[in-house]
């Protein structure tokens, strides 16, 4: 279609296909915007997902890793918007890697990157774009916050889970930091005594 925007004209050509999430390294900034005022996209996060799309933790973590190390881990506040605990992404990012994964990022002020020893268990992948699974995410938000209060206790209970859960992860996982003030912050919480944690 002769003229048409790169998105009409995408969805117009049955050889092309869109990805769920679209960032500046798919289209420019200028007409990604143009697209959303038009109706064709909208925002997740920084990035942008087409209309017909139902935003789902995949967009939101393909949304975090947009330009991003593919060895880098979502986490804390940054995981919890993923599964949907947060309703917007936090303007901090957090990301975490495997200890000795030589992961190479540019350093800048709106993210963090830790490393940390994780295993496999504690990590859903989304395609290429890595994220700590729930109950990890609780376990770390309760480890490593620096505050616990009012928001980071809704996150908790929000990500779902229970006490029983995150006491078995952190019991299982050697040379955790902060088990104990993990353990005091979660009760706080009031988690129920058994419900599983979902990666849905």
């Amino acid at each position: 279609m002769a003229g048409a925007p790169p998105i009409a004209a995408a969805r117009d050509d049955d050889r092309m296909h869109l990805p769920p999430v679209l960032s500046t390294t798919d289209l420019p900034a200028p007409e990604l915007s143009a697209a959303r005022l038009d109706g064709e996209l909208f925002a997740v996060g920084t990035c942008f997902a087409p209309v017909d799309e139902i935003e789902q933790p995949l967009h939101r973590a393909a949304a975090l890793h947009a330009g991003q190390s593919g060895r880098l881990i979502a986490e804390q506040l940054s995981a919890a918007w993923v599964w949907g605990a947060l309703d917007a992404p936090p303007a901090h990012l957090q990301f975490c890697a495997a200890t000795g994964a030589r992961v190479s990022h540019s350093p800048a002020r709106w993210m963090t990157v830790r490393e940390v020893v994780i295993e496999p268990d504690d990590i859903v992948a989304f395609g290429p774009a890595l994220v700590t699974t729930p109950l990890r995410t609780v376990v770390d938000l309760a480890r490593f916050s620096s505050t616990f209060g009012a928001r980071e206790i809704q996150v908790v209970r929000r990500l779902g889970g229970s006490l029983e859960d995150a006491s078995r992860l952190i019991g299982e996982r050697r040379n955790l930091p902060n088990k104990r003030q993990a353990l005091a912050r979660l009760r706080q919480c009031a988690l129920p005594p058994a419900a599983p944690l979902s990666a849905e």
